[in-house]
């Protein structure tokens, strides 16, 4: 199974929350590095469905996550070693959120996107309209959320940049992103390179993941999925 493949088979496991098939996966291929966070996404769900199986997973999971330490990392090693019972619960409160969601709204432009999730159905409103104080952070129940912009994401496209060995296509793409229009230009021209595609969704979207999460513990919550 090619590395595409296995990204999209570990998206599908961990989404339909088939604890079976993730732990086949990770049992049998390597690991993706950029696909950190929804890996612990899934062992989290297995863990809280009592699968004793994926204990030694969870543990490798928490070592990965803590030698990789982007943004969100220790908070998601942090729940894993809480579940495995080989440390303290961390004092955050749990919110059935949707994380894909809340990095769509967190890096959308800034004042331009506000909007509540409620505390305790994960529920989304919009702020400005449902709300006679939308700069309360914690009116009835509800969590607010400000669009932080798109800076965290520029930077991602920096860093992947850096990471290519392919010196001729790094070049391309950093002057891709120079201007207005950047993100649609990096895209555009990652498509000449497929499996490059491929794997910039798979680090993108563990960056934002883990943003999310951090965000969210900042915030005085963890996530939970239905």
């Amino acid at each position: 199974m090619g590395a595409d493949d296995i990204r999209r088979a570990l998206r599908g496991s961990v989404y339909s929350k088939d604890s079976d098939a993730l732990l086949a996966l990770i049992a049998g291929e390597e690991w993706p590095h950029d696909a950190l966070q929804l890996i612990g996404d899934g062992l989290l769900d297995a863990l809280r469905a009592g699968i004793g199986a994926a204990v030694p997973a969870a543990c490798d999971c928490t070592t990965r996550l803590r030698e990789r330490a982007w943004e969100g990392d220790h908070t998601l090693a942090d729940a894993l070693d809480a579940k495995l019972g080989t440390a303290p619960l961390p004092f955050l409160r749990p919110l059935p959120v949707d994380l894909d969601l809340l990095t769509t709204a967190l890096e959308t432009e800034r004042f331009t996107t506000t909007v509540r999730i409620n505390t305790a159905t994960g529920e989304w409103a919009d702020s400005d309209s449902e709300f006679d104080n939308p700069d309360d952070q914690d009116e009835d129940g509800w969590l607010l959320v400000e669009g932080q912009g798109s800076r965290d994401g520029y930077h991602d496209m920096e860093t992947f940049i850096d990471r290519l060995d392919d010196d001729t296509i790094a070049d391309l793409l950093a002057v891709a992103i120079q201007g207005r229009g950047a993100f649609r230009r990096f895209k555009d021209t990652l498509t000449r390179w497929p499996d490059l595609l491929e794997a910039w969704f798979s680090f993108s979207e563990d960056r934002q993941l883990g943003r999310a999460r951090a965000w969210l513990a900042d915030h005085g919550y963890t996530p939970t999925r239905g």
